[in-house]
């Protein structure tokens, strides 16, 4: 009878067991290649695209600079006054070594709304612009809901007001300074040669408030569209209604070149002709010998004349005479920068500071509803020239 085995065999018999199940598992687990069969090709590994950062719009932020923003046109029919104004901001900086305002010039031709709205998102904290009355008018609104204000480059005062700031030259304050001035002189009676349009309607209130502040009287106010027969029959009314001290022509200083013969023909040759500041704006103005003689009130012009030949100097062309507005914004924005901390909100109050500012077109200030009283000079045309007869005064 064979004997049981021991203790010490079983031990061994039991992990011959568990080594041969693990070969067992290991076999069947193995992937089996037959002989001569082509090697399995594996595609490369997948890898997750790296995922990029977020695209943010508008400008970098900067936290350095004041951001201001240009609306000026730069294309289209009005880009030469707009490249003008755009050279008078950078001159602005250079003359007064400025290096804390940033200023983006975006383009209102291509659209002033979308021109707003792209210098808000990039973080603009003033506008100075729009030129043209009509983009003010898309600009504002926009402006206002950010509560960025607007420094434009417009005369229609029917747009001040709400955060919009308008330092066009005022016909009614021109008119108002020459009747005046023509006063002074001892001029009591008036009449008035004024061309249809919206324009036209502005300066005709503004003559009558003048001429009745001035305690003088206006004899015939005529309009007129841009034609000989009703330019003719103007003149021809104004003649007949009795004679004048003075007559004011609201048009441009071609058109009122062509006016003043028919007007002395028909019975006003003595009149002085007064204008408003829309001439000061024409080059050629002093060129018209029919205008000789004749008076109007603008902004000074001793400092604009030094003005242009730095600007002739540095851009190679002559400015546009509206693009010392562009500077003046950029002095005004300087001198309130002072008391302005980086990134805050600008500080519109400033703005109304009774005491005003000073630029190249003289003294200003902005009223409470936003339309800049302006300093203005009177100044006569005389042989070829304009001479000031009447200095604007130095402040308020």
């Amino acid at each position: 009878m064979a004997e049981a085995a021991t203790a010490p065999q079983r031990l061994t018999q039991l992990k011959r067991a568990v080594f041969l199940f693990g070969l067992f598992v290991l076999s069947a687990c193995s992937t089996v290649v037959p002989r001569g069969a082509p090697p399995v090709e594996r595609g490369p590994a997948v890898v997750a695209p790296p995922v990029a950062p977020p695209v943010m719009p508008g400008l970098p932020t900067d936290n350095e600079h004041h951001m201001v923003a240009l609306l000026v046109p730069l294309t289209g029919a009005n880009a030469g006054v707009g490249k003008s104004i755009a050279n008078a901001t950078q001159l602005a900086l250079l003359d007064t070594n400025n290096s804390s305002l940033r200023i983006t010039t975006y383009d209102t031709a291509t659209g002033a709304a979308a021109a707003a709205q792209r210098a808000i998102d990039d973080g603009a904290r003033v506008i100075l612009g729009p030129l043209l009355a009509e983009d003010v008018r898309l600009v504002s609104p926009i402006a206002r809901r950010a509560g960025v204000p607007v420094i434009s480059f417009s005369n229609d005062s029917s747009l001040a007001g709400s955060g919009a700031y308008l330092m066009g030259y005022s016909p009614a304050q021109s008119i108002e300074r020459v009747v005046d001035y023509a006063r002074d002189q001892g001029i009591t009676t008036y009449g008035g040669l004024v061309a249809n349009g919206i324009y036209g309607q502005r300066a005709s209130t503004a003559f009558l408030r003048a001429v009745e502040s001035a305690k003088g009287q206006v004899i015939s106010l005529q309009n007129y569209d841009h034609s000989n027969p009703s330019i003719t029959g103007a003149t021809l009314r104004l003649g007949k209604a009795g004679s004048v001290g003075a007559v004011l022509v609201v048009d441009d200083g071609a058109t009122a070149a062509g006016i003043i013969p028919l007007l002395r023909r028909n019975g006003e040759a003595g009149a002085r002709v007064l204008g408003t500041e829309r001439w000061n704006t024409e080059a050629s103005i002093a060129a018209k010998p029919a205008l000789n003689g004749a008076w109007f009130a603008s902004v000074p012009d001793n400092l604009y004349r030094q003005y242009a030949v730095k600007y002739r100097a540095r851009f190679g062309a002559a400015p546009y005479r509206l693009s010392s507005m562009g500077y003046d914004a950029v002095l005004l924005t300087i001198r309130i920068a002072r008391d302005w901390r980086i990134g805050a909100p600008f500080p519109e109050d400033r703005l109304r500071d009774r005491d005003g500012f000073s630029g190249i077109d003289g003294a200003f200030r902005f009223s409470r509803d936003g339309i800049a009283e302006r300093a203005l000079e009177v100044q006569e045309i005389r042989g070829g020239t304009t001479v000031t007869i009447s200095p604007a005064p130095a402040g308020f």
